[in-house]
């Protein structure tokens, strides 16, 4: 589903982000700046983990850090580019659990029948045209992302 979802982003000229950077963003977005303890904690991830994700969205000009309240803590801060992706980035959040849910209505089973069905559901309609499906959104320009069901833009 990753790949579906980065497909998507480079489809709407987010060169750089990756699907794990949305989640982050989000929540920054929506709790102000925060160390990266304190994200790690509100994520449910690791400090590692989001030290590694914090260094890759420095790197793709998403956030910038400054030391925090003693020597071992950075504190991160959006930057303008990832205020500008946040409505993007909110609707694909949105659309992927739709997605998700259609997918989970679509199966009633065992765990290796259910990633069995979902595997063969997935070639069926790949996730990817059910993101679009979901996804309620409008470029700057007025062009709309909704689809007529078979996962061709409309």
């Amino acid at each position: 589903m990753d790949e579906e979802i980065a497909r998507l982003y480079a489809e709407h000229g987010l060169a750089g982000v990756r699907p794990r950077f949305a989640y982050p963003l989000i929540r920054l977005a929506h709790q102000g700046p925060m160390t990266i303890r304190d994200l790690a904690r509100s994520l449910g991830r690791t400090h590692s983990a989001v030290s590694q994700t914090v260094t890759a969205l420095r790197g793709e000009g998403l956030v910038t850090t400054e030391p925090g309240p003693d020597a071992r803590t950075r504190v991160i801060h959006l930057t303008d580019r990832a205020r500008d992706l946040l409505p993007f980035l909110e609707a694909e959040w949105n659309a992927t659990e739709d997605a998700c849910a259609e997918l989970d209505a679509e199966l009633a089973s065992g765990l290796a029948e259910y990633v069995a069905a979902m595997r063969a559901r997935l070639t069926e309609r790949g996730f990817h045209a059910r993101l679009l499906d979901h996804l309620d959104w409008r470029s700057e320009a007025g062009e709309t992302s909704r689809t007529d069901g078979d996962g061709v833009g409309r």
